[in-house]
C-alpha cells in the first residue's frame, strides 16, 4: 500500500489477494488521498473494484449507455428496448460526452433536480435512473453512487375495482352500439379471464381449444403470463361473438388472429387489431340524457335538439376507467371469492405473491364483512344480561364461569328424563321404610 504524488495529484498503488490496484485519488490533500485509499481497499476486498481501468469508463456516457443497452436486448422484448433508448436520449442530453469515470454523484443529483424542475414524474425519473445504475455497473462504478443515489418515492396505483352496477352498466352499454362490439368482446374477456389487453390483441384461433372451452395465452408480458385460462359462460358467448364475426367476413383460419386489424373499413385477419381507445373513450365517457335519456358525450346542453336540457356537470361512473382495471377488477373478484392464491396466480399469470397483493387488495365492504365476522355486536351474536356486546379478556372469562355454574345448576334439577326429580323430603314420605 502507498500513495504516490504526481505533479499536484495523489494516486494510490495497493495489492489486495495478489491483484495489483493503481488509481488516481483525484484529490491534492493529503488526508482526503488516505481516506479515499481507505474506502478504495475495502471496496476491492469487496470485490467492488476493478484491478484494471474498465474500459466502460473510459467510453462517454452516450456509447456506454448503447452498449448497455444492446447486451439487454436478448432479454427484453422490442417495445422494451424501444423505450430504453428513448430514456437514453433524454440522459445523453446532460452526461452524453462526458466519459463515465468523469460522472459523480453530484452530477447525477444534479440531474434528478433538472427533471423534476421539468415536471416529470418520480415514476419516469427512476426508469431513467435504471439506465444510469445499468452503465454505471457495467464500468464497475456503481459502488461509488449507492449511498447517494436512491429512487424516488412513488404513488403506485393498484388499480379500480368496479361496483356490481358498474359493471353492469359497462357491458351494457358495450352491447348498446354495434361499432362497440370489439370492445365489448375484449371487455367480457379481461373481465372473465384476467387477460392483459396486449395478450387479448395477440390471441390467434389456434390458441382457443373450442371443444374443451379453454384458451392459450402463448405470448404475455412476462414468462409467467404463459397459461391455460378456462373459459367460463360469459368468455365462452364472446368467443363464439367473435367467430361468427370472422366467419362473416371471410375464411377463418388457425393462424388468424381473433381481434383482427380493420383500417378504413378493411379487415386483414394476418394482423392484430391495434387498439380499441376510441370507441373505449367514448364508452366510458358517454352519459344520458336525464329528460330524453339519449346517449352522447358530456355537454352542457343535450344534443337532441327537440330536448336541450341542462347536462351541465353531468358525468358518467365509469369515467376515466383503464382498460386495464378490468384485469384488477377480475383479479378482485377472485381474491374474495375465497379461491386460493395458487390459483389466482394460475389464472392471472403473476409472478410473485407481491404482485397478488398488489391486484388483490379487496375491497372496503370485503374487508368489514371480514372483520363483522369476529366481532361480537354482529346481528346474530348473544347479548347476556343487558350487556352492550363489547368485552374484554377478564369480562369474558368471568361471563363463561357464570355460564357454567348455571348449566350446573339446572343440570342438578332435571334428571336424565328431563323432568325435574321428587324431594328428599318427599321420597321419604313415599319410601316404605
Amino acid at each position: 500500500m502507498a500513495l504516490v504524488k504526481r505533479g499536484k495529484t495523489w494516486h494510490t498503488h495497493f495489492f489486495v489477494d495478489g491483484q495489483r490496484y493503481r488509481q488516481s485519488l483525484e484529490t491534492t490533500d493529503y488526508r482526503e488521498a488516505l481516506r479515499i485509499e481507505k474506502k478504495l481497499i475495502g471496496d476491492a476486498r469487496a470485490g467492488k473494484l476493478s484491478a484494471r481501468r474498465n474500459e466502460t469508463a473510459r467510453l462517454p456516457f452516450s456509447e456506454a449507455a448503447e452498449q448497455f443497452l444492446l447486451d439487454r436486448s436478448p432479454h427484453l422484448a422490442a417495445k422494451s428496448i424501444s423505450t430504453e433508448r428513448e430514456r437514453a436520449k433524454v440522459i445523453n442530453r446532460s452526461f452524453g460526452q462526458t466519459p463515465v469515470c468523469r460522472i459523480t454523484p453530484e452530477s447525477v443529483l444534479a440531474f434528478i433536480r433538472e427533471r423534476k424542475a421539468a415536471s416529470i414524474s418520480n415514476a419516469t425519473v427512476n426508469r431513467e435512473l435504471d439506465v444510469i445504475r445499468g452503465v454505471l455497473k457495467k464500468a464497475k462504478r456503481w459502488h461509488l453512487f449507492a449511498d447517494e443515489i436512491r429512487p424516488l418515492p412513488v404513488h403506485e396505483n393498484v388499480g379500480r375495482a368496479l361496483t356490481y352496477d358498474e359493471k353492469l352498466r359497462l357491458l351494457k352499454l358495450a352491447a348498446s352500439r354495434p361499432e362497440w362490439q370489439t370492445a365489448a368482446c375484449a371487455a367480457t374477456l379481461a373481465l372473465n379471464t384476467t387477460m392483459r389487453g396486449c395478450e387479448i390483441k395477440q390471441l390467434h384461433w389456434r390458441d382457443i381449444d373450442m371443444t374443451g372451452k379453454r384458451l392459450t395465452v402463448l405470448k404475455s408480458k412476462t414468462e409467467a403470463g404463459e397459461r391455460v385460462i378456462p373459459l367460463n359462460a360469459d368468455a365462452w358467448d364472446a368467443i363464439v361473438s367473435l367467430y361468427r364475426r370472422s366467419q362473416a367476413l371471410g375464411e377463418v383460419r388457425p393462424e388468424h388472429y381473433v381481434f383482427l386489424a380493420c383500417e378504413t373499413a378493411h379487415f386483414d385477419p394476418t394482423r392484430p387489431q391495434r387498439s380499441w381507445q376510441s370507441a373505449w373513450r367514448y364508452l366510458t365517457a358517454a352519459v344520458q340524457c336525464p329528460s330524453c335519456g339519449k346517449l352522447q358525450r358530456p355537454a352542457e346542453a343535450c344534443v337532441n335538439l327537440e330536448c336541450k336540457a341542462n347536462m351541465k356537470g353531468t358525468t358518467s361512473p365509469l369515467a376515466g376507467l383503464r382498460f386495464h382495471d378490468l384485469r384488477h377488477h377480475a383479479i378482485t373478484e377472485l381474491a374474495e371469492s375465497q379461491a386460493s392464491d395458487s390459483t389466482i396466480m394460475a389464472i392471472a399469470g403473476h409472478v410473485s405473491p407481491k404482485m397478488l397483493r398488489h391486484y388483490s387488495h379487496v375491497r372496503i365492504q370485503a374487508k368489514r364483512a371480514a372483520l363483522d365476522r369476529i366481532s361480537t355486536r354482529r346481528p346474530d351474536a348473544v347479548n347476556l344480561e343487558g350487556l352492550d356486546g363489547s368485552y374484554d379478556t377478564n369480562n369474558d372469562t368471568r361471563t363463561r364461569g357464570r355460564d357454567e355454574r348455571y348449566s350446573q345448576v339446572i343440570e342438578n334439577m332435571v334428571d336424565l328424563s328431563g323432568i325435574e326429580p321428587l324431594a328428599s323430603s318427599l321420597r321419604t314420605r313415599r319410601s316404605p321404610s
